[in-house]
């Protein structure tokens, strides 16, 4: 492996992952290098991403029952909608995958992936949907009382909320504080607790969008 194109990152993401997930990262990561040879690994968001020029191809994530693998990109997630793929709650179009027997065969996997490739050769794709950086100090996250209640109780939440940076911990602070109503700050609450605990983003919908 040539340390240019593998980030050490991954490795130890997949070492840390769940069992079930390793042989399913493993072989997902494989598959974008035989179909990308281009590509470099990287981590954002406290997951593995896979680029070409600068430009994201893809992503995968491992949580306590399942992976998801998500490309990003609209032209990418029409040619998905066309073979009847779309996004979903397991934040990526191939939904929740619990072992290698929930992926598509390598053959069509291979093919999106050189179709995410092919579209950034072209010049198709030139960005990224990555936030630009701010300049300056960011202002520190003050937590509301109840939402930092129910983290609390919830070890998962508050280990993975400890680890966010401070942009994702605003994200959701932001969320509970709009709500205008008490019965949707409460649901938001327990909503926010469920995706902390499972290591997601307040936006993880839109991560592949």
């Amino acid at each position: 492996m040539s340390d240019e194109l593998f980030d050490r990152r991954i490795d130890a993401y997949i070492e840390k992952a769940a069992p079930f997930a390793q042989p399913i990262l493993t072989h997902l990561r494989a598959l974008m290098h035989q179909a990308c040879p281009h590509i470099s690994e990287t981590i954002k968001w406290r997951m593995p991403f896979f680029q070409q020029q600068g430009v994201i191809l893809a992503h995968m994530a491992a949580f306590n029952q399942h992976c998801a693998f998500g490309f990003w990109g609209r032209d990418m997630q029409k040619v998905l909608a066309a073979d009847g793929l779309k996004s979903s709650g397991a934040m990526g179009a191939l939904g929740r995958i619990e072992s290698l027997d929930n992926l598509p065969p390598d053959k069509e996997l291979l093919g999106y992936m050189r179709r995410a490739a092919a579209l950034v050769e072209s010049g198709e794709r030139t960005k990224s949907i990555d936030r630009p950086k701010k300049k300056g100090l960011a202002k520190p996250v003050t937590v509301p009382p109840e939402l930092a209640s129910a983290i609390k109780k919830n070890k998962h939440a508050a280990k993975a909320f400890a680890g966010f940076s401070p942009s994702n911990r605003r994200d959701y602070v932001e969320w509970i504080v709009q709500a205008k109503r008490p019965e949707t700050k409460k649901k938001r609450i327990v909503q926010a607790v469920e995706w902390i605990a499972e290591g997601k983003p307040r936006h993880w919908k839109y991560l592949n969008c």
